[in-house]
């Protein structure tokens, strides 16, 4: 009697825990489809989603559209551009061959490229991975935009850009930068006796599986493939056309959800490089100065919630992704969408916050404070590398303003006393008393810390927005070609412009002279250029201490 009662017990305990463990994956499942649904609805450009755990999907569904022509949904088995995912690609190729013997990342590219202009500079293989060259990226020239269309072979594409100036010393600095990726490409290829494609396929597509993955055509006709998309002011149009010859070994491969989880899987196993050879890739890198750099060999260094991981995103004529792995979960998320008009990426890492169970907090939840409560943290905190952020008090909210050559607020949500979230609810500060009774903040962006002390300081004045017409704003309007995968739409609706670069939202920009305006959302300016006769050629975006032209073409 013992026995069959302790049975029954233990029968039911199961029965418990499975029942509980399907109302969570179900919670999961409603919290995921409410996601994407309200950012991919049925008749717009789509989507595919999928999140595996332990190597297995737990979620796999399509929204929206897979041709809008044709009134085609959805669905998990399509085929998308997947861009500078590509990169991986390239760079598990190159470790490859390190395991093989047939090179080294320390190796002056010199031993594979004789006549390559360093410029003095020693570049290694290294250098190429990690985006540390120093090399001008071929796709931020203006002189190239016009050659989307045209078919190169990798040493056509590597004469547009090799007698460029450098960019910066070699090692001095981080910027991403597709010309080494195209110089990868090419050293792949005189390592092997082969063509980048056909080491790809051979070597991993066929290894591994992905059936449906491909280097890129225009011609040849592939199965389930989705029709990219981009959006202007009109609605959706079909995307420019782009040779796939250009993007290369930097961006010029498709794939399929099933197909990329098949990859991360054998990542993660080390099925094709090993455990050493991943670690490095994942793990970030270092410049001359020994300063840590996020970026590894293909993947980049963060966290969600607090749990680490590494990702990857992707952006081309009419296609964007992004694919993340926690690695403490062994949760991979993955989102591939035919349309350069939506920030998947910020989409995929809420999803993986559902999925480990540290969601972001919902704007409606935040609380009510009295002024008292909000005054006592306002002032100004610097962070590491001299970073000032002011806090400040205006309209019964407090806001956030940074020092840079764009000053702009932004406003803060009160979760309790001392937490405050910005509209993006994946940046958020944490205020507190030191020791000594100061204030001091935790500033946590995407899951990263810095910790800010206070100082006294000023802020800044902010810039202040001046009224053009709508006549002047008109002759704004149009589409601007920063590069082959990255395009800035301006639009005008009455007194208002709004500029919406590839994968992002639309933003309004603001005026403070005829030809020159600033954004409030995010540190940016734009100046618009004129020919003689008056007319529009291009425009300027000034971010992070660049300046990058882009041609209109439309």
């Amino acid at each position: 009697m013992r026995t069959f009662f302790n049975r029954q017990v233990y029968a039911f305990f199961l029965l418990n825990v499975f029942f509980i463990c399907t109302i969570s994956s179900q919670q999961i499942e409603s919290e995921i489809d409410q996601l994407v649904s309200s950012e991919y609805p049925n008749n717009e450009p789509g989507v595919s989603i999928l999140v595996a755990k332990d190597g297995k999907p737990i979620y796999r569904k399509a929204f929206g559209m897979a041709n809008l022509e044709l009134n085609v949904p959805s669905i998990p088995e399509n085929v998308y551009e997947i861009g500078s995912i590509t990169k991986q690609f390239t760079a598990v190729a190159i470790l490859m061959l390190q395991e093989q013997g047939k090179l080294s990342v320390d190796d002056d590219i010199t031993k594979f490229i004789p006549d390559y202009p360093t410029q003095g500079n020693t570049i290694t293989v290294h250098h190429l991975l990690n985006h540390t060259s120093g090399i001008k990226s071929y796709t931020a020239m203006e002189s190239f935009i016009n050659e989307a269309r045209t078919d190169m072979t990798p040493i056509e594409l590597i004469d547009v850009f090799k007698n460029e100036p450098m960019d910066f010393k070699t090692g001095e600095k981080f910027l991403y930068n597709n010309s080494g990726y195209i110089l990868l490409g090419h050293i792949i290829e005189v390592v092997t006796g082969d063509t980048y494609e056909n080491f790809i396929e051979k070597n991993i597509f066929e290894k591994l599986g992905m059936t449906s993955s491909y280097y890129g055509s225009n011609g040849e006709l592939i199965k389930n493939r989705a029709s990219g998309y981009k959006q202007d002011n009109n609605g959706y149009t079909n995307s420019d056309y782009l040779s796939m010859t250009l993007p290369y070994a930097a961006g010029s491969l498709m794939s399929t959800i099933d197909d990329l989880l098949k990859w991360q899987n054998a990542i993660r196993d080390n099925k094709i490089i090993s455990s050493e050879s991943l670690e490095k890739a994942i793990n970030g890198s270092k410049l001359n100065s020994g300063e840590d750099i996020p970026y590894g060999y293909g993947w980049s260094k963060g966290n969600v919630q607090g749990s680490p991981g590494y990702a990857h995103g992707g952006g081309i004529f009419g296609y964007t992704t992004n694919g993340l792995y926690l690695k403490d979960e062994d949760f991979y998320i993955i989102g591939l969408t035919n349309c350069s008009c939506k920030n998947i990426g910020a989409l995929t890492q809420k999803i993986a916050a559902v999925a480990i169970g540290k969601p972001y907090p919902n704007l409606k939840d935040t609380i009510n404070l009295k002024e008292e409560q909000l005054k006592q943290w306002v002032g100004a905190y610097e962070f590491d590398e001299g970073v000032i952020r002011h806090i400040t008090f205006k309209d019964g909210s407090l806001n956030s303003l940074r020092e840079d050559a764009n000053p702009q607020s932004f406003k803060l949500y009160p979760f309790s006393e001392n937490r405050f979230l910005f509209e993006d609810v994946s940046i958020e500060y944490n205020f507190r008393k030191n020791a000594e009774g100061e204030n001091e903040v935790i500033f946590v962006n995407s899951g990263k810390e810095s910790i800010g002390k206070l100082i006294d300081k000023e802020p800044p004045v902010q810039k202040v927005a001046i009224a053009l017409s709508s006549d002047i704003l008109s002759t704004y309007i149009g589409t601007y070609e920063l590069q082959p995968n990255f395009i800035i739409e301006v639009t005008v609706d009455g007194n208002q412009i709004f500029a919406q670069a590839t994968g992002q939202p639309k933003f309004e920009i603001f005026p403070d002279s005829d030809d020159h305006f600033f954004v409030k959302v995010v540190p940016a300016q734009i100046t618009f250029n004129k020919s003689e006769d008056g007319s529009i050629q291009s425009l300027t975006l000034h971010q992070g201490g660049q300046n990058m032209p882009a041609k209109k073409v439309d």
